[in-house]
């Protein structure tokens, strides 16, 4: 696997297309960091590390309205192995005016875009959600 990035948010993107409540991510600290992101701005109910024979893995709760509407609606990629993508923090734009944010990887650690703003850090650009 070259971009473990990718590959978690594709899990989250192919369960929400199918209205799954779970799924399973191999583990990784960036990985965790990412989904502790989404959880504090309310786009996943939960994550948890669990051990699956000899392997870690993040067992994901999906969030699904009180109608079962998706709460997740996009989720992309933004910076590549290929194509990496720096952003100062008055570079980075608001999604959908606050509806969605970017998940950035900074010197302090992985932050939302708003959090960032705050801490005013930028950093690389690792995907939008909204």
């Amino acid at each position: 696997m070259t971009d473990p990035i990718a590959d978690l948010l594709t899990r989250l993107r192919n369960a929400n297309s199918i209205g799954a409540r779970t799924t399973v991510v191999p583990y990784s600290k960036l990985k965790k960091e990412v989904l502790r992101v989404l959880k504090e701005q309310g786009f996943i109910l939960d994550y948890a590390p669990e051990m699956r024979g000899s392997r870690g893995v993040l067992k994901v709760d999906l969030k699904y309205g009180p109608d079962g509407e998706k709460v997740i609606r996009h989720i992309q990629r933004v910076s590549k192995p290929g194509r990496r993508t720096y952003e100062r923090i008055k570079d980075v734009p608001d999604v959908l005016h606050g509806m969605g944010v970017f998940v950035l990887s900074t010197p302090r650690g992985v932050l939302s875009a708003p959090e960032a703003r705050r801490l005013n850090v930028g950093g690389e650009v690792l995907c939008e959600i909204w």
